[in-house]
């Protein structure tokens, strides 16, 4: 164990919220100062940021509260959800959804306090509040204590952690080619499944496939909850890996006797989420599992199971399309019944499961990998933070 001091994150940086400029007023957009939403952070590989999806004007900065903050600021976002970050690597400005945390430099390394706060991303959503949406607020996160090492040392550790996770983001690019892979067979077989740009013939999802709403057993009755069977979140399947990854929490015996339950071959889609662009995540089952009730599942029957779940995959907006949430997400399972979907002979959905199983063949390697590489990840933060390395 370390004997590090721990301090207050308001007593080593400058805690800074966000605003937002009236999004009627366009002379408030289309600038030249990048604007940082949650969003924004949650589509990064890494924890740095140079560019936003919007800037704002110089008119538009005045017109709020925002604040430009100077490259080497650690954001944070701060709702929808809490934890997300990335550091600043010119001068930016954020939305209200994000914290801003400058370091003093006389103390903290910026990316050593990138890499503690994705450390305790959990501990950090657990001390939002909030009854619509979990939001952290700046007085408590500026109260939030945080291990001091010598600066050395800060740099040191971030060192190990950037070098474990380039490797990690080297094994994610080799999996997303095959992900391109995997794509631009189906396109040339089927064209695109969101035009129907070939004029298959198109099914109803609700014909072809059982559509199943998962469900929770009540929390108040623990003995619902061990390890007979996995049950299975969207956290599960919003990895974009072709199965879903495994489940940290389980059901008992009496808790599986009131769940939904899908074999192995069942397709899980997420129909419930906080935000619209994690409605449609997918993945396949490799085995038996429950599932909670922001997942529908599909168990396929007269389609080639492979060939749905890569349409469904490519085509995602076709179930975002079925989606009623607002700025949330919501597919009923009516709805998504009624999704309709490419229908074309069965044996050019056999061929192309064919070549998908190939492809396949490739990833499961670079997969593993990819789980060996996560876990020696994570067994590193968790040294590091303790004064092990």
């Amino acid at each position: 164990m370390n004997n590090w001091p721990l301090v207050r994150l308001d007593e080593c940086c400058d805690v800074v919220g966000g605003s937002t400029p009236s999004t009627t007023n366009d002379s408030f957009w289309h600038g030249d100062i990048q604007w940082i939403t949650p969003k924004d952070l949650s589509q990064l590989d890494g924890h740095r940021i140079r560019c936003t999806e919007r800037a704002i004007t110089k008119v538009g900065l005045r017109a709020c509260s925002a604040r430009v903050v100077p490259p080497g600021t650690v954001v944070l976002s701060s709702r929808a959800p809490i934890g997300y970050v990335a550091m600043t690597l010119e001068p930016m400005t954020t939305s209200q959804g994000c914290k801003s945390l400058i370091p003093d430099s006389t103390q903290l390394e910026a990316e050593f306090l990138s890499w503690w706060l994705l450390s305790n991303r959990n501990y950090l959503q657990s001390l939002g509040s909030g009854a619509t949406f979990k939001e952290l607020s700046k007085s408590k996160l500026g109260a939030v204590t945080i291990p001091l090492p010598p600066k050395e040392q800060q740099r040191r550790i971030t060192e190990v952690l950037d070098r474990a996770n380039a490797l990690r983001i080297k094994r994610r690019a080799g999996l997303s080619q095959l992900d391109e892979l995997t794509r631009s067979v189906f396109l040339e077989l089927f064209g695109d499944p969101v035009t129907n740009s070939r004029g298959w013939p198109t099914r109803e999802l609700g014909h072809i496939a059982d559509v199943i709403t998962g469900n929770t057993p009540p929390r108040s009755e623990p003995a619902y909850y061990g390890e007979v069977i996995e049950w299975i979140k969207s956290d599960n399947i919003n990895s974009g890996a072709t199965y879903a990854t495994r489940a940290e929490e389980g059901l008992s015996s009496a808790g599986k006797s009131i769940s939904r339950i899908v074999p192995r071959g069942a397709i899980l889609v997420t129909c419930i989420a906080g935000s619209p662009s994690a409605i449609g995540n997918i993945a396949m089952t490799d085995r038996e599992v429950a599932f909670n009730q922001q997942i529908n599942a599909l168990v396929p029957k007269g389609v080639e199971t492979i060939f749905l779940f890569a349409q469904l995959k490519i085509g995602k907006k076709l179930i975002q399309q079925a989606s009623t949430g607002g700025m949330k997400g919501l597919v009923s399972k009516s709805r998504l019944g009624r999704v309709s979907i490419l229908f074309p002979p069965r044996d050019l959905q056999k061929a192309f499961a064919r070549r998908f199983c190939s492809v396949e063949g490739m990833r499961l390697p670079q997969t593993a990998s990819l789980a060996g590489l996560d876990a020696l990840f994570a067994s590193l933060q968790h040294r590091a933070f303790r004064g092990e390395l």
